[in-house]
Parts: structure tokens; C-alpha cells; sequence
């Protein structure tokens, strides 16, 4: 399947998105996130593991590089390594352990980690759009195709 643009008009929009892809990945599965400062991110992160059943705040984990969820029998884990030095400090941190098939990882700015994550599922890129936010949703596995192809039916 190629990509899916989508196209959302404020960050209520995001929140709903991040619902529903919750949904369609069933809490397991490998989400890069890709923007600029205030892309909105976070936003949909927080829609995510909001849809997943959390029902605290969802922080971003600029400081901290990973926040841990545990929803039930849902393990989600956001990272944001926007502030990472160097990417060799994940080999550091054990990032290999929170990859596994029972698992979702949200990945914001992925590229400061180039080598040491896996192949996403999935990766969104956010950019800014004159009516809100373009979202451009590029399955890189089977099961994300699945995903995207239910997302596209519902936002177009």
C-alpha cells in the first residue's frame, strides 16, 4: 500500500486520530514520528496512549527519553529523543529490550536514533498545512498497510 495523506484541522482532530490508530494496532507495533518543534507530535502520542485506555497525563519524555505505560495487559512506551547527544547512548539505556511484538512504541524524532532502532511498522510525518496539520502515514510493514488502510477509509 503507498502512503496515506491525511488531513486534520486541530489538535482535537490529532486526539481522535491517535484514537483510533490505538485501536488499529491493537497495542503492539513500532510508530515513528516525524516533525518539526510543535508539529503536534506529542499530541498525537497523547491520543494513542489515551485510546489505549490511560487515563493520567500523558507527558512528553524530552527529559527522560522513554515514559513506560502499562494499561492492562498493554505495554506502550513514548519515547522523544530530541535531546540525544549521540545515538550510541540507546545501546546505553537498553533500548533493544522495549522492542518486542507484544509492545507499541511511539518513536518522536526517530532520526537522532538512526542505527540503533529497528525498522519502523510505520512512520508519520507531520508538517504544517494551511488548515492545521498534513499527515503523511508511510506503512513499512504488512500489518501497518492493515493499519493504514482502515485509517484511510475513516479521515478521507
Amino acid at each position: 500500500m503507498p502512503e496515506v495523506i491525511l488531513f486534520l484541522a486541530n489538535e482535537e482532530a490529532m486526539v481522535v486520530l491517535g484514537q483510533r490508530i490505538s485501536q488499529v494496532t491493537q497495542g503492539a507495533g513500532l510508530i515513528f514520528l516525524e516533525g518539526d518543534l510543535g508539529a503536534g507530535k506529542t499530541t498525537l502520542s497523547r491520543g494513542i496512549i489515551r485510546g489505549l485506555g490511560h487515563t493520567g497525563a500523558v507527558k512528553s519524555p524530552t527529559f527522560t527519553l522513554v515514559e513506560p505505560y502499562e494499561i492492562g495487559d498493554v505495554r506502550a512506551f513514548h519515547f522523544d529523543l530530541y535531546r540525544l547527544v549521540d545515538p550510541e547512548e540507546l545501546e546505553f539505556m537498553g533500548i533493544r529490550d522495549y522492542f518486542d511484538d507484544d509492545a507499541l512504541c511511539l518513536i518522536e524524532w526517530p532520526n537522532k536514533g538512526t542505527g540503533f532502532l529497528p525498522k519502523p511498522d510505520l512512520t508519520i510525518t507531520i508538517t504544517p498545512h494551511e488548515h492545521g496539520r498534513q499527515l503523511k502515514l508511510l506503512p513499512q510493514s504488512p500489518r501497518a498497510e492493515s493499519w493504514c488502510a482502515a485509517l484511510a477509509l475513516e479521515f478521507k
